[in-house]
This record gives C-alpha cells, structure tokens and sequence, in this order.
C-alpha cells in the first residue's frame, strides 16, 4: 500500500468515527493531556493512527511503538509526519519489538496505553519515577498484570473488562474480521465446513456466530464448563477436545491463552485443516512447535497469502494462516475490526486516559474494569452521534 493510498484509509478512518472526532474536539478545547507524555504500545494501523491523534488534539506528547507483526509502516510514516514520535517497525522477531518497547519507556511517559502488558511488565521490571497509570486493552494484558497488582500500585484501567468493549468490538467485530480474515486469505469457502472455535468469550461467540452464519456446521471447545454449557445452549456442537479436532476442517483459536494447538495435536488433526488465531499473543498455535516436529517433511509457504502448509510422513497436510499471529491484523492487507467498533473502543480508551491524567482513578483502581460512568457516557454519545 503507497503512502497515497494509506493516508487516504486514513482519512476515511478518521471521518468516519464520529465519535472520536467529537472527543478530538473537545479535547482540543480542554486539553485534558497538557504537559503529558502519553506512551502506547498498540497495533499501529490506521485506526490507531486516529486515537493517537486524538490524544495529540488533548494536549498530550505521544510516543508510540507497535504489536508484533501488525505495524503498517506506511501508517508510521503519516504518525511521524504529524509530530507522533513512533519507534516501530514491521517484525515478528521479539527482541526487535523488545528494544521498541524500550525505546518507548525510555522517554519515562507519564501515561501507558497497552496492549497485553508489554509496557507495564517491562516498567515494573525497571520502574522510573513519574508515571501516573494509564490503560490496558486487552484480556491478555489483564491477566498477565493481574500478579504484579502490588507492585505497580497504580490506576489501570482494563478497556476489553468493559461491557461495551465486549459487545461492541470483541463479539461483533471480532467475530466479523475474522470471517472477513479467513475469506481474504484464502478464498475458500465456509459452506458445509466444520469448523471449532477454541474459546467460547465474547471474540469465540463472534466468531462462532459468523462462520454458523456462513452455513458452516461449528463446534465449540472451552475449558470452562459453564462456557462449554452457554454454547451448548447457543446451539452449537460441544465435542470433546479430540474429537473437535478430529473433524474439524478450520480450527480458531480464541482464548488468550498459550500451546492451544502444539505437535502433541498433530495426530488428531484431519488432512487439510486450517489452523488461524484470533487471540492477541501469537502462542495459541505452537507454529515452531509443530513445524519442527519430526512429523513434518515438508513445508511450503504461499508468498504474499499469509499461509503455510505442512506436508506431514503420512501424506497429510496442515496450512497455517499468518504464522499464527493475530489473523485480523497479520497477512496481505491486513484491516482488523470495523470502524465503527474501534471508535467505541477507542473513545473508551481516550475516556478513561482523560480519567487518569486528570487525578480521578487512585491506586486501588490497579487492573480495574472502565469505570461505569464511562461505559454509560460512551454508550450515550455513540447513540446520540449515529442515530
């Protein structure tokens, strides 16, 4: 994509999230973020490119990095052109992104904005003096800053705890994207297929409902029991974890989980099957695990389609989309979730920064769910907006 074609996406992002603008707006009034340096460590695409300027329009110096395997550079290039100081660069090798998250703490932000923990694990393996809070979007952040609550004594506020988040972005949009995800790659279709969702919250739900309307025959598997009954009661298939492998001609995994799917699987899977993550950290697939073992013989990798295939001793074959990262975000033109889901999400996230920065949230509010009075004020302004 030419930097002519990104900063156009970019612009049709950015008129078309309302809700967003309106906030941009006020923010340049109250300038909420005056005197602050605001770090994020977020998918840079176009989508964020206009919640980092919305933070910009408060008053706030953004220092940005990316996720592994999601940066689009073009969308760095329109940031840096517009005063954003972004230290990223399109990677799937974790010690490149390690030292851009460094880089990001290095200039001792007074606000995080995360993305499954990376910022403020690494803060409280070497805290500095001076940070405030801030926010974590995702459920794999919140579980991962979960255990170190004493020590970052601290406001964090959890985006993907709120309910709007949950309905809004993870089981609609979600669910949508990675439809639109596996269409895209593949060109494959879903009718008659049979496929098993590993996870059955909010994004499982989404997903689990989009192939179902597909005309996909879908399977549920969840270590959760009370999950597992709730998508019985939804209508699907609940097999046991074997057999869901075994007949499974698609499997998504969407757990936020590690080692879902590893070599140990290989021989429950069927010939042809499709293996996609939709989970933030790309550890749901062992990808390593299961392309070194010994019974892979062969590998072929369909350039520029984000698929791997594994030719198995037996004569099977395994394709795996994206190298197991985040589906939605990995791969050929790469368009995540809808605009208007992120605008929801990412009006939560300018909120509830707003709410940090301006003294409202105290330590106790340490890996906390949105404050309800957000959600309700969120929820009102998109109506008001979109009606």
């Amino acid at each position: 994509m030419d930097s002519q074609e990104t900063k156009s996406r970019i612009n049709w992002v950015r008129s078309s999230g309302r809700l967003l603008n309106a906030i941009a707006d006020e923010f340049g009034r109250s300038r909420p973020f005056r005197d602050v340096t605001i770090g994020t460590g977020i998918h840079l695409e176009p989508k964020t490119a206009a919640l980092l300027l919305t933070l910009r329009a408060g008053g706030a110096r953004v220092v940005a990095t990316g996720n592994l395997s999601s940066t689009q550079p073009t969308t760095v290039d329109y940031l840096r052109d517009r005063h954003i100081d972004v230290f990223a660069e399109t990677t799937t090798d974790a010690a490149t992104h390690d030292a851009s998250l460094s880089r990001v703490l290095a200039e001792r932000p007074d606000l995080l904005l995360d993305n499954g923990g990376d910022l403020f694990a690494r803060f409280e393996d070497a805290p500095y003096p001076g940070l405030i809070g801030g926010t974590e979007e995702t459920t794999s952040g919140r579980m991962r800053l979960e255990p170190m609550r004493d020590r970052l004594a601290m406001p964090i506020l959890v985006i993907n705890d709120s309910p709007i988040k949950q309905f809004a972005e993870n089981k609609h949009a979600v669910g949508q994207s990675i439809f639109e995800s596996y269409m895209r790659l593949t060109n494959r279709s879903t009718n008659g297929k049979r496929v098993t969702v590993f996870g059955y919250g909010a994004c499982g739900q989404g997903v689990a409902a989009c192939f179902r309307s597909a005309y996909s025959t879908v399977s549920v598997v969840d270590v959760d029991p009370v999950a597992t009954l709730a998508a019985h009661f939804d209508g699907y298939a609940t097999p046991q974890r074997r057999d869901a492998l075994r007949t499974a001609d698609l499997i998504v995994t969407e757990t936020g989980g590690v080692d879902v799917i590893t070599a140990d699987d290989i021989d429950d899977l069927k010939d042809g099957v499709i293996l996609m993550n939709g989970g933030h950290f790309p550890t749901e697939i062992a990808v390593s695990n299961i392309a070194t073992s010994d019974a892979v013989t062969g590998r072929e990798r369909y350039q520029g389609e984000g698929i791997e295939s594994l030719r198995l001793a037996d004569g099977r074959v395994v394709h795996i989309l994206t190298d197991g990262n985040m589906a939605n975000l990995a791969g050929p033109r790469a368009l995540g979730n809808s605009i208007e889901s992120m605008d929801i999400g990412f009006a939560l996230q300018a909120r509830c920064l707003e709410h940090v920065a301006l003294g409202k949230a105290s330590a106790a509010d340490c890996v906390v769910p949105v404050p309800a009075d957000i959600d309700a004020r969120v929820a009102q302004d998109y109506l008001a907006l979109n009606r």
